[in-house]
């Protein structure tokens, strides 16, 4: 669907399969039509089917994309890198911190272990562009892209605030509420959200799994997050046991019951995000 005049979202259903149960989830990517294209994230494996039948739709083909830019390194961000950069000749660009689970998916697959993980990738891609903050990308025409660091769902995660359109593409930054709890870092979750609310000029908040929201609804989505992370941060609190450390997996079931959410949603990554959590709370003891 088109958002502004040089922006598109592309929504990519896919599944999450688990011992426990299937979870139908789905992911934006973006495209960003100036006088060069830039795609925003890949979807899941097979997704460049859905994001080039796009583009042609809107007018354009595939080696028209100049440049792939992944907002973090996660399957359904990633997954179909390789085949839209076969297609477009498109280079690729990530900020550092995402770069080796970018460039070797099977070092991302053993350091955080994601269910049919590798259906959900085709496989690894090379970075060209390192990106950090502050980056800014001229897409001509007075369209600029400016590329904000908003680490704590990935070390390395990245948003992309385009002033003249007063759009935040955020990836995964802002966590839905009632939604899965996935973050690497509970405290610098936090921060990254109250660092995009600063942005004062804001029509457009694009989070890769929820629908476009615009004008005071992307503030209240950013409000509802972090009043979301710190409920999880409470009932973390609450079941944790005093002096000793518990069993993770009956721990995060324990608290996904309280949150009232799946017990299909236990799996490792959610998990870990937990852990961040007990981290937190030691560190504040």
């Amino acid at each position: 669907m088109q958002i502004t005049e040089h922006v598109h979202a592309i929504k990519i259903p896919f599944q999450v399969k688990a011992d426990s149960g299937t979870l139908e989830r789905f992911v934006y990517a973006y495209l960003i039509c100036g006088e060069k294209i830039i795609l925003v994230d890949s979807g899941v494996s097979s997704s460049e089917k859905i994001i080039l039948d796009y583009l042609e739709k809107i007018g354009h083909i595939a080696s028209e994309i100049s440049l792939l830019i992944l907002t973090h390194s996660h399957p359904d961000h990633v997954g179909s890198a390789q085949s839209i950069q076969r297609r477009s000749g498109c280079e690729i660009a990530a900020h550092q911190g995402e770069k080796s689970w970018i460039e070797d998916v099977d070092l991302q697959f053993k350091e955080r272990p994601v269910p049919n993980f590798h259906s959900l990738v085709e496989g690894s891609v090379q970075v060209d562009h390192v990106l950090k903050e502050g980056d800014i990308f001229d897409l001509g025409g007075n369209l600029n892209l400016e590329v904000i660091h908003t680490p704590g769902h990935s070390a390395g995660s990245i948003s992309l605030h385009i002033p003249g359109e007063g759009v935040l593409i955020t990836g995964d930054a802002v966590p839905l509420q009632g939604d899965l709890p996935i973050y690497d870092d509970f405290a610098e979750s936090i921060r990254s959200i109250e660092k995009l609310k600063a942005f004062k000029d804001l029509k457009v908040l694009l989070v890769s799994w929820d629908d476009p929201q615009e004008d005071d609804n992307g503030y209240q989505r950013m409000d509802e997050a972090l009043d979301y992370l710190q409920h999880i941060q409470e009932v973390v609190g609450k079941l944790s046991p005093e002096n000793s450390t518990p069993n993770l997996m009956e721990f995060s079931r324990l608290v996904l019951k309280e949150l009232g959410l799946p017990e299909a949603a236990l799996n490792p990554i959610v998990v870990r995000s937990f852990q961040a959590n007990l981290k937190e709370r030691s560190s504040r003891v």
